[in-house]
C-alpha cells in the first residue's frame, strides 16, 4: 500500500483517508468567470456542469458518442459534471489553463453530496433549456432530456478526490442515475475505498516511469508508485472497469507490451484506445501533430492488442470520436449495460459494495428497440 504524502502535520491520516484542511474556496473569482464565459455553470463551492457537445447532437438527431454506441448511454440523457475543480497533474494533453486548481490534498471547505446531486440537475436543465424551442430538436427527445439517466463525473479535475464521493454517488443511484467516474491513478487509498459505481474509468497515460512525468506532470513525488498501486487496487473492483489510454502522437504510442502488463495488473474489463484532441490550452503545450488520426490510433489499438489476444477482443470502434474498444472475452460481446438491471440491484436496503459487473452487462441486441432512437450507430 503507498503511503499518501501530504504536507499537513497535525495528525497522521488514517489508512484510506483523504486529508481535509482549511476552509478556503477552490476556485478564484478570475478562473470561475473565465469558465462560466465557456458555458460551465458553477455549484457550490467546488462543483461544475457543462453540457456535452455530444449531448446537443443527440438532442439534435446528430448521434450519440462512443459511451452510446459502446455501452448504450444515452446522450441526451447525460449530464457532465465533477465535483471537484482540483486535479494532482497538469497533464500536456489536458485542456486545462494555468489558472485551474492543483493540490496534492483536499484544503477546501466542502459542500454536502445532496447539494451538489440537486443544484447540478437544476443547472443540467437550466443550460438545455433553449433547446426546447430549436426547430432542429426532437419534442420527444428533449423532453426524455429532462430525465438525467446518467452523470459522467469526468469534467474536470479529479472527481474520487472529493471526500464524500461515494455519498454523492449513492445520491445519484437513488434518483437512478447511473455513475461514471474518471480517476487519474494518483489517488490509490480513495480507489480502494470507492464502492460500486456503474462504471470506473483509469486514465492509463503511460507505459512506464519517465514517460508518466512527462506527460502528466504529476505534483506527487511518488507519483509512479501511486500510478501502479491505483492500478492494483482497481483489479479489487467486481463492477465495471474500464482502462483508457488516450494516445499522444510520438509521446506515449510506444511499449505496448508494457501497457498490456499494466492492463493485466488492474484486470481490466474494457480497455479503450482514444486519440488525443488539439483542444483547449493544451494546444500551447502540443503542437497539432500530436493528434493522431482514427487509424493511427486503430493501429496502435491492434498492436497492443496483439499482447492481451488470449483475453481481449476488438469489441467495436467510433471514428468520429477516434477511439477503438477492447473488451474481454468473457463479456462475449455484452459491453452495454442493463441499467435498470444495476438500479435493481442498488437500489436496496443494503446495496453490494462490489457489484459483480456481469450481472448487468448486455449485448446490443437484448436492449429494447427504442433504445436505439435519436442515435446514429456509427
Amino acid at each position: 500500500m503507498v503511503k499518501m504524502t501530504h504536507s499537513l502535520s497535525q495528525k497522521p491520516l488514517l489508512e484510506g483517508e483523504l486529508p481535509i484542511s482549511g476552509k478556503k474556496t477552490q476556485v478564484t473569482e478570475t478562473y470561475r468567470k473565465e469558465l462560466e464565459h465557456q458555458q460551465y455553470r458553477f455549484v457550490g463551492s467546488h462543483s461544475a456542469v457543462k453540457v456535452c457537445g455530444w449531448t446537443k447532437n443527440m438532442l439534435r438527431g446528430e448521434g450519440g458518442c462512443y459511451k452510446f454506441k459502446f455501452y448504450g448511454i444515452r446522450s441526451h440523457q447525460c449530464m457532465q459534471m465533477s465535483p471537484n475543480l482540483s486535479c494532482a497533474n497538469r497533464c500536456s494533453f489536458c485542456w486545462r489553463g494555468s489558472k485551474a486548481p492543483v493540490s496534492q490534498e483536499w484544503e477546501w471547505k466542502m459542500d454536502d453530496p445532496e447539494l451538489i446531486v440537486r443544484e447540478s440537475l437544476q443547472a443540467h436543465h437550466t443550460l438545455l433549456a433553449g433547446f426546447g424551442g430549436n426547430e432542429k430538436v426532437s419534442k420527444q427527445a428533449f423532453e426524455q432530456s429532462k430525465h438525467v439517466g446518467h452523470v459522467a463525473l469526468s469534467l474536470t479535475g479529479e472527481p474520487i478526490a472529493y471526500p464524500k464521493i461515494n455519498e454523492l454517488c449513492e445520491q445519484f443511484h437513488r434518483q437512478r442515475i447511473s455513475t461514471f467516474i474518471v480517476t487519474n491513478a494518483q489517488y490509490p487509498e480513495a480507489i480502494q475505498k470507492l464502492k460500486t459505481i456503474t462504471q470506473l474509468y483509469l486514465s492509463l497515460d503511460a507505459p512506464n516511469q519517465k514517460i508518466l512525468k512527462e506527460l502528466d506532470i504529476p505534483l506527487f513525488s511518488d507519483y509512479w508508485e501511486r500510478y501502479i498501486q491505483s492500478i492494483e487496487n482497481v483489479s479489487q473492483k467486481k463492477y465495471r472497469k474500464t482502462a483508457r489510454l488516450t494516445v499522444v502522437k510520438g509521446i506515449n504510442d510506444v511499449e505496448p507490451d508494457n501497457y498490456a502488463k499494466l492492463i493485466r495488473k488492474g484486470d481490466f474489463d474494457f480497455v479503450e484506445v482514444k486519440g488525443y484532441m488539439h483542444v483547449g490550452e493544451s494546444q500551447k503545450r502540443l503542437s497539432r501533430e500530436r493528434m493522431p488520426d482514427f487509424d493511427y490510433v486503430k493501429e496502435f489499438g491492434l498492436k497492443l492488442l496483439e499482447f492481451l489476444k488470449d483475453e481481449y477482443e476488438l469489441a467495436s470502434e467510433h471514428k468520429p470520436s477516434d477511439v477503438i474498444l477492447l473488451a474481454k472475452k468473457k463479456f462475449h460481446g455484452k459491453t452495454w449495460i442493463d441499467f435498470e438491471k444495476f438500479f435493481e440491484l442498488m437500489n436496496v436496503t443494503h446495496p453490494p459494495e462490489n457489484l459483480d459487473a456481469e450481472k448487468y452487462s448486455v449485448g446490443m441486441q437484448n436492449v429494447k428497440e427504442s433504445e436505439h432512437d435519436f442515435g446514429v450507430i456509427q
